[in-house]
């Protein structure tokens, strides 16, 4: 096996020793790592499996966090100065530090990166026969603050952190090594680097691309825009409920709300709905969705609505539409904790006006991606939405995220996505 993760100072192997394939530095060996310290008693987390350190878990007297720089790599310690691993800080937020390893030893190099991303390759291989999937994500991976979807030969990465900012380099070297990409974009425009202070760009920094990237997703093909599109071009954590909604189209009049680029109601069209309406309000959406359509010869089922979702599901009751199937998948409307209460208040309304134009047996896909909004919680506002509508509802199933957007046992953040699938029929 390769000899890894040597320590940049030393190469001559009187001061390394050797375990589980790799090479280390011998014990007491500067690391070049500055120590972060931990009030009393605030390693338990930590032990329990969370790779997170809030700044008031810190001991500021021992080692202020407000003295090191965002994205510096420590040696984390508890409150006795006993080493608990290796992380990145970041000063200014409220989650200053984020463990990549409980080796305080190791030394986080391109090494390092290849071999955590060759894990998460294996892992993806296991579970898909086609190079379609997010081949990183972040804790769950080992990789906090990184997000890798793979796209056939071209990657799309997110560096949502000061730490793997700072770590870039590392990280596309080691990618370019593993895959040997045709292109590399960075989609850095994720919410989460502006509470880093960290600026917002989209940048090619491997190889060519132009156009659209073609990728396949249970059996369809889609062409998606890497470079322009939302997030990293597109959302693969949807996988499976996309499959079983699909189940539910067939013969059926579908609305596809917050449609982006047509992954549900494409997917529904080319599973043998009847007739699909996708309703977006971005235009250049709406264009990949007609593509899309015509990639895979449903043009003629489906028709493109742009205008905001609110407005379009208003309309729709006062046109009579009704339909078979109704998927609901906005984006976060609560990325943060003060904005719970609006949030809900734009999830009952949106739930209410879907349940509208469901005709007696039909089915609302109801999903959410926001964390703040709990699942029991997205589960009482459908509850109450029925019984608003008079209607009677049951749930028939209920996805979260795909096999490639792994939980993380530790970390409910991780557990982001949740969709009830929920059969509804005029009142008992």
């Amino acid at each position: 096996m390769d000899a890894g993760f040597l320590h940049p100072c030393r190469n001559d192997d009187k001061h390394l020793i050797q375990q589980h394939g790799y090479l280390y530095p011998k014990a007491g060996i500067d690391m070049n790592m500055n120590p972060l310290r931990l009030a009393k008693n605030e390693e338990k987390r930590l032990r329990a499996g969370h790779l997170w350190i809030f700044s008031n878990e810190v001991d500021n007297g021992q080692t202020p966090v407000k003295g090191f720089q965002p994205g510096e790599l420590v040696k984390v310690e508890d409150s006795k100065g006993q080493a608990l691993g290796v992380a990145y800080v970041n000063p200014d937020t409220l989650i200053c530090a984020r463990i990549l390893s409980r080796d305080p030893r190791v030394n986080i190099n391109e090494k390092f990166f290849m071999h955590r991303c060759q894990m998460a390759l294996g892992l993806r291989q296991r579970l898909f026969d086609q190079p379609y999937y997010r081949l990183v994500h972040g804790e769950s991976d080992g990789l906090p603050g990184l997000v890798v979807d793979r796209f056939g030969d071209v990657l799309s990465v997110q560096t949502n952190t000061a730490g793997m900012e700072n770590l870039q380099p590392q990280i596309i070297s080691a990618l370019e090594k593993l895959l040997s990409p045709r292109a590399i974009v960075l989609k850095n425009t994720s919410s989460l680097r502006q509470l880093e202070g960290l600026e917002q760009y989209t940048k090619l920094v491997v190889g060519e691309l132009t156009g659209s990237v073609e990728i396949e997703e249970n059996g369809v093909k889609f062409h998606i825009d890497v470079m322009g599109g939302q997030k990293t071009g597109w959302f693969f954590d949807h996988r499976c409920n996309r499959a079983l909604a699909s189940k539910l189209a067939k013969g059926q009049a579908v609305l596809d709300l917050f449609s982006y680029a047509g992954g549900w109601g494409i997917q529904a069209a080319a599973a043998g709905a009847e007739a699909v309406d996708c309703v977006d309000g971005s235009e250049a959406a709406i264009s990949l969705a007609r593509e899309n359509a015509k990639l895979n010869g449903v043009a003629d089922k489906v028709s493109y609505e742009r205008g905001d979702v609110f407005e379009f599901l208003k309309l729709a009751r006062e046109e009579r539409r009704k339909y078979g199937l109704v998927i609901l998948d906005p984006p976060a409307l609560i990325k943060r904790k003060k904005d719970v209460k609006a949030g809900m208040e734009a999830y009952r309304r949106l739930n209410q006006g879907a349940l509208q134009l469901l005709v007696p047996g039909g089915v609302l896909v109801s999903a959410s991606c926001s964390h703040h909004l709990y699942r029991e919680v997205l589960h009482d506002i459908l509850r109450a939405a029925a019984r608003h509508g008079d209607r009677h509802m049951a749930f028939i199933a209920q996805g979260g995220p795909g096999p490639d957007h792994p939980i993380h046992p530790a970390i409910p953040e991780t557990d982001y996505l949740k969709a009830f699938f929920c059969s509804v029929t005029e009142s008992l």
